[in-house]
């Protein structure tokens, strides 16, 4: 539906993605990593717009290579969140969260509104509920 020239499916869309990445910056952001509140939530609402710009039911194939392009860079972004020090490497929950991010994006581009809410309430579970298994699987 377009009201006064602006898309509200697309509008929607757009802030569902933003709305759901959210949380998973505030959780980076509160743990001190280097990507946090600002970069989740702009992942996912370019991952959205990228597919709301060239999503063409008629045409699967152009709609492929844009999943396929966001995936790719999205993963060279979030690599870029992986610091090793001397033996140890910091950052890949991080850099995961960013692809995951997205993802939760792109499902919310394509309409699959229930993934994205999965995959952001499993993220959140994941960073949240892991950590005392994490840390007591550090020490020595």
């Amino acid at each position: 539906m377009i009201y006064y020239g602006i898309d509200i499916d697309h509008l929607e869309k757009l802030l569902t993605a933003y709305l759901l990445a959210a949380p998973i910056g505030w959780n980076r952001e509160k743990e001190g990593h280097s990507a946090g509140i600002r970069t989740f939530p702009i992942v996912a609402v370019a991952s959205c717009g990228y597919l709301l710009a060239v999503a063409n039911p008629l045409d699967p194939a152009a709609t492929s290579r844009v999943v396929q392009g966001l995936t790719a860079g999205i993963g060279f972004v979030g690599g870029g969140a992986i610091v090793r020090d001397g033996t140890t490497v910091h950052g890949t929950a991080t850099a995961a969260s960013i692809w995951i991010t997205g993802a939760i994006g792109s499902a919310v581009a394509l309409g699959h509104w229930q993934t994205a809410v999965a995959m952001s309430l499993l993220s959140l579970l994941t960073l949240r509920a892991l950590v005392p298994i994490k840390q007591k699987l550090d020490q020595p």
